[in-house]
């Protein structure tokens, strides 16, 4: 792998899988995970404990990292990636976008090339409209930039609505002109990381079109994160735990696959033909107030 990825597969053991690689319209893939549940409620203490860890490598650069870590500035690692969260009660986002950072590292083994966070206090604005910019290998010479979007709505409709109308945004903006600014960037950042030289040129080659190299094919894509919010009553959760478990994942399968023929006819568009979506869809129970608690939690 030319970079690595920080986030491990191991981060899934948080899920359990509702959908793997589902197949949409042109051969776009959807997957849904939900949370493990103990005691007839989501784990939000095992989220949280793993989204402490990995705000690390989500909000602060490589070379940043290791430079501190080779210092053995530990506890600056920790403080410098907490700073750049907003407060709790004004930030409807950042939890959804590290999300998407873990599942996209995680799952579809995705390194990050750069995020959205990482460059929040930078004077440049390379990455507006793109919450994360990750690289996909699909074969020794094939390659796809994965824009990042993420969308926190109660209602799992209107995140669909509001994630396709920032992807037409980013596109009608020139999303070449974005993605040459932004590898144009990265690339001096990875060469302070990557000590192999072999893969640093190949990088190069992928990220900067002047350096392209007629034998790699580059294309753009999209990962998709959608959290919606699934209530469940008193009465629902005052039942046996097997029980539990069985009745609030059919709600959730009935919920997406409820959307499915949405995201189908949207996918239609020709605005999106020829970009490949890899969505992620995770549930929350009272999804306002888990927001804030996690968010809470990675700034103390």
């Amino acid at each position: 792998m030319l970079i690595r990825t920080d986030i491990q597969s191991n981060f899934l053991n948080l899920f359990t899988k509702i959908l793997e690689n589902y197949d949409l319209e042109y051969g776009n893939k959807l997957n849904a995970f939900m949370l493990k549940i103990s005691n007839n409620q989501f784990n939000y203490g095992g989220l949280s404990e793993e989204l402490q860890n990995a705000l690390i490598t989500y909000a602060l650069s490589r070379h940043t990292c290791d430079e501190l870590i080779k210092q053995q500035k530990y506890g600056n690692l920790s403080a410098q990636a907490r700073e750049k969260l907003k407060a709790a009660e004004n930030n409807t986002g950042e939890l959804g976008e590290l999300l998407l950072y873990c599942l996209l590292e995680s799952h579809l083994q995705a390194p990050k090339l750069l995020t959205k966070l990482e460059l929040k206090t930078a004077a440049n604005d390379y990455v507006k409209g793109a919450d994360g910019v990750h690289l996909l290998k699909i074969d020794d010479t094939s390659y796809q930039i994965v824009f990042g979007e993420s969308k926190l709505h109660a209602d799992l409709q209107s995140g669909i609505t509001s994630a396709f109308k920032s992807i037409k945004t980013m596109l009608d903006n020139g999303l070449d002109k974005m993605r040459y600014e932004i590898h144009l960037v990265n690339a001096n950042l990875l060469k302070e990381t990557i000590q192999d030289e072999n893969s640093y040129e190949i990088l190069k080659k992928i990220l900067i079109p002047s350096e392209n190299d007629e034998d790699l094919n580059i294309d753009n894509s999209f990962g998709v994160f959608l959290g919606f919010d699934i209530p469940i009553s008193d009465d629902e959760r005052r039942v046996s735990n097997s029980e539990f478990r069985n009745n609030i994942l059919e709600k959730i399968k009935t919920r997406i696959f409820d959307i499915v023929p949405t995201i189908n006819e949207i996918l239609k568009d020709n605005k999106f033909a020829g970009y490949n979506f890899y969505f992620y869809i995770v549930p929350f129970s009272e999804l306002a107030k888990v927001r804030v608690n996690v968010i809470d939690k990675l700034k103390q």
